[in-house]
């Protein structure tokens, strides 16, 4: 597989690092990014990092242009009830999708098909269309719901990967541990990378 556009959706749950450092490894590799997130996802990053999005999609998308330095052809953002953006159809789906972090109100939402929002709809789609799915649940506990609702997503097909870092590879930062998860993403995405060392 050959990800030339992914889907990239941030929900309310801990760990806005993972998804800028994806974010940032997909421009690095001209891969185009449609990016969703909610309010709840907004408000998270703004807590957890230095990037403050608010405003219109448009304004999000300058914002991600000026922070990653990127292509603004590489970035597009839409509305989380965004219906017209192309991620809410099989006919112009993205390549791959990945929802990181991903709440386990999201999670339950796509398992059950209930798609009130762009993010569950575009999941959905990459379901339907037997495309690449990654859901990085960022959560601890699981209670059983929340392992019912993985099992099923992962009897479809998508890929569960939980941001549980490796230490084998020496730790010295908290972004050693962020490229661990990241790079493990990037993997399952078929994507070439060297964020941490691999075992052996």
């Amino acid at each position: 597989m050959k990800v030339k556009t992914l889907t990239l959706a941030m929900t309310g749950a801990s760990g806005a690092d993972y998804t800028l450092r994806l974010f940032e490894e997909c421009l690095k590799n001209n891969i185009k990014v449609q990016f969703i997130t909610s309010q709840p996802g907004q408000i998270v990053l703004g807590m957890e990092t230095d990037l403050k999005l608010t405003g219109s999609p448009q304004k999000m998308q300058q914002q991600l242009v000026s922070y990653f330095d990127a292509d603004p052809a590489l970035i597009q953002v839409y509305a989380k009830d965004q219906w017209t953006a192309p991620a809410a159809s099989g006919s112009s789906v993205a390549d791959a999708m990945v929802v990181c972090p991903c709440t386990m109100g999201s999670l339950a939402s796509i398992a059950s098909g209930n798609s009130d929002n762009l993010i569950h709809r575009a999941a959905d789609v990459v379901i339907k269309e037997r495309k690449t799915l990654i859901l990085v649940p960022r959560e601890t506990p699981f209670s059983s719901i929340h392992l019912e609702n993985m099992l099923k997503l992962s009897r479809l097909g998508v890929v569960i990967l939980p941001p549980n870092p490796g230490f084998y590879q020496g730790v010295s930062s908290v972004s050693d541990l962020v490229d661990f998860i990241v790079a493990r993403i990037l993997d399952q995405l078929g994507i070439d990378n060297s964020l941490s060392p691999r075992w052996g």
